[in-house]
């Protein structure tokens, strides 16, 4: 009777990832991919924050939002895949509960703030197309600071909420993740209490966020893409157009439904392999992290000219600084 009460009151305090458990043997291999994919991250992304810094030409909202978006790329990716490398390549796989649930909080609330930043974009490009007149007017500092607050706001209270719920649970049974990091629902699934509060707030942010958010890029999406087709000439005007907005609805596409997959499907009871769920909720973090880069640097002509603007004064500066000392000795 004791050992029954004591095994009801007991929880874990610690616990363990076993994330691809079907490729255990060629652990310290996964980290090779990974490890490239956060480097291209944090140059990429780095690179591109750094131009728009340096050139005067991109301290505009758009070119700042993307600034905003490298920086959170950054810091979501660098909240799972350091630890997760070191548990691939020296076996550092146990986390404490509180560690488990800052990373929760900072994973989920980083890729909200991402989706609040795409959602900000698109409604960005939509004022400078589709009303560019009054763009200087509606997008302005004080919509800047209100769109801050409201991102701050929204996704701070409700991943609170949602990590808050799953601290609250006891872990009597099994202290394994089924995962690389620690996923909401992945942890929850571990619960021995019932966890239909932990479900309906995974729903309420797959509500807020994708049910939101959605709908209105597609919206804005739409609405840039008709006046563009409309204003643009027959041929590779209107390509060009459909070629960029195509592209990124499909990256954010992509966002969202890997995104939305991996927290429904333990909701709806979903049959994923557990490898094929680990790597879908990497994908969902790594994948937008390494083509935005891409997408709004390389792809932009304004950022790719201050790009090789900067370039050209450094190469100019360097060789300027070898000139320099062989000038001094002729004179």
């Amino acid at each position: 009777m004791l050992e029954a009460s004591l095994g009801r009151n007991f929880s874990h305090s610690t616990f363990v990832f076993r994330g691809f458990p079907e490729l255990q043997k060629h652990r310290q291999l996964l980290a090779l991919p990974f490890s490239a994919s956060y480097l291209s991250v944090l140059l990429g992304n780095s690179l591109l924050v750094y131009v728009i810094r340096r050139v005067e030409s991109l301290h505009s909202p758009m070119y700042l939002l993307i600034c905003t978006l490298c920086v959170i790329d950054i810091l979501v990716v660098t909240a799972i895949i350091p630890n997760m490398l070191l548990s691939l390549l020296f076996d550092r796989d146990e986390i404490s509960l509180a560690g488990c649930l800052t990373q929760m909080f900072f994973t989920h609330f980083l890729s909200s703030l991402e989706s609040t930043l795409l959602l900000a974009m698109a409604l960005d490009r939509y004022v400078a197309i589709c009303q560019p007149l009054r763009y200087t007017k509606i997008i302005n500092s004080s919509m800047s600071v209100k769109l801050l607050l409201f991102t701050l706001v929204r996704s701070g209270s409700i991943m609170a909420t949602l990590v808050g719920l799953a601290g609250s649970l006891r872990f009597c049974g099994s202290n394994t993740i089924q995962h690389c990091y620690c996923d909401h629902m992945a942890l929850v699934s571990l619960s021995c209490d019932s966890t239909e509060k932990n479900s309906a707030a995974g729903l309420a942010v797959i509500v807020c966020f994708v049910g939101v958010d959605i709908p209105l890029i597609f919206f804005s999406y739409m609405k840039i893409l008709s006046v563009v087709l409309r204003a643009a000439a027959a041929g590779e005007d209107r390509w060009k157009a459909f070629h960029t907005c195509g592209t990124h609805l499909i990256v954010m596409m992509c966002f969202y439904l890997v995104g939305s997959v991996t927290f429904l499907s333990h909701n709806l009871n979903i049959p994923i392999p557990t490898d094929v769920n680990t790597f879908m909720g990497l994908m969902y973090i790594l994948f937008p992290a390494t083509v935005n880069p891409i997408i709004y640097g390389v792809r932009t002509k304004e950022i790719r000219n201050g790009f090789f603007r900067i370039f050209k004064q450094r190469v100019k500066k360097i060789i300027t600084v070898k000139v320099s000392p062989a000038g001094k000795g002729k004179t």
